[in-house]
């Protein structure tokens, strides 16, 4: 089977297919390379490099390529930028992604595996969140994804158009070969691992005065592995005849900022100074998943739940490659998350 994987150059995208060459799919990338890496890119998977809404490029993939299915991962993915800039961010988002799902309906691809975010549910009113939770977003990253779940649903309802979305928690960890390399990156353990490697003098904290019992934010971390591996289970999933559905992808505890930095002070073996500073907006206080709905219907089970584990295998990544993919990419869209 064909798979195109967007954003495939990117952190998640390069893990995946990954996982889809090892399990024998045929794989074809389309990736801008903004902020993806060519060297991210596995030799045995055949890279396009175009933006997600470039229809004329995605029109000559689905005609020369035997693609039997999606994987939509390419998307913007900063907070602050969607907050700044949420036309811009919108447009990269939503109008973007319309033009990749309206190739899909005409080339008759029935199956997409969507990655969305946690982010749809904003502040929750309950911790765990479960899928049924009314979606919120507090800021336009999460609007966006919200935006696209509900396109996916109204294309089911229409065109038999079967999707799985994936709300991701905090993804963060690597494989052997790929990790995260992005420039800038505002998420928390790529930052704290920064310091630990002297690359920053100081790892800002983003409020410390929220309603949690040492004052900072506490977030679900899961590691990109058993991402991974949830796409190719979601993949089958509608390969079995499977309606569409929205499954959280977490690890269901939570650790919050400073918990995350004494855990990779224990890892590293460095000092990691800080610098309290008010809170971002558009951050809510805990967000942590109930990820029963995956363990129950698809039958995942994260293989690598220990934060330990996690911030470890980033920092083994980190300390191989030192000067990351060292091909310059940096900032904007088409690479993925």
């Amino acid at each position: 089977m064909g798979i195109l994987v967007t954003g495939g150059a990117g952190y998640i995208g390069s893990v995946l297919v990954e996982r889809l060459v090892e399990e024998g799919f045929e794989v074809v990338v389309l990736d801008s390379l903004k902020r993806g890496h060519r060297d991210a890119v596995m030799t045995e998977a055949t890279l396009v490099e175009a933006d997600v809404g470039d229809a004329k490029a995605l029109d000559e993939i689905f005609r020369r390529y035997r693609i039997e299915a999606v994987m939509h991962m390419a998307a913007d993915i900063s907070v602050e930028h969607s907050m700044s800039d949420p036309a811009g961010f919108m447009h990269n988002n939503v109008v973007c992604s319309m033009a990749l799902l309206d190739c899909v309906l005409r080339h008759g691809i029935d199956r997409v595996v969507f990655s969305s975010s946690s982010a749809v549910y904003g502040e929750p009113s309950e911790v765990p969140v479960a899928e049924d939770a009314p979606p919120r977003p507090v800021n336009a990253y999460g609007e966006s994804k919200l935006m696209l779940e509900r396109v996916l649903f109204w294309y089911g309802q229409a065109y038999g158009l079967k999707s799985v979305s994936l709300r991701y928690f905090n993804a963060d960890g690597a494989s052997r070969r790929f990790g995260k390399d992005h420039e800038p990156d505002t998420q928390l353990i790529p930052n704290v691992l920064k310091v630990a490697l002297g690359r920053k003098e100081q790892l800002p904290v983003y409020g410390t005065d929220y309603d949690t019992p040492d004052g900072s934010c506490i977030r679900d971390y899961i590691h990109v592995l058993d991402i991974a591996e949830a796409h190719v289970l979601a993949l089958r999933h509608l390969d079995d005849g499977a309606t569409s559905s929205v499954y959280n992808l977490g690890n269901g505890t939570g650790y919050s900022v400073l918990e995350v930095v004494e855990q990779a002070r224990q890892v590293t073996g460095c000092d990691i100074p800080l610098a309290v500073r008010p809170r971002r907006r558009g951050d809510p206080a805990a967000l942590v998943a109930s990820a029963r709905r995956a363990r129950e219907e698809l039958g995942w089970r994260p293989r690598h739940p220990g934060l330990d584990d996690i911030i470890g295998s980033a920092w083994s990544w980190l300390l191989a490659h030192p000067a990351g993919y060292g091909d310059g990419a940096h900032g904007g869209v088409g690479g993925a998350r």
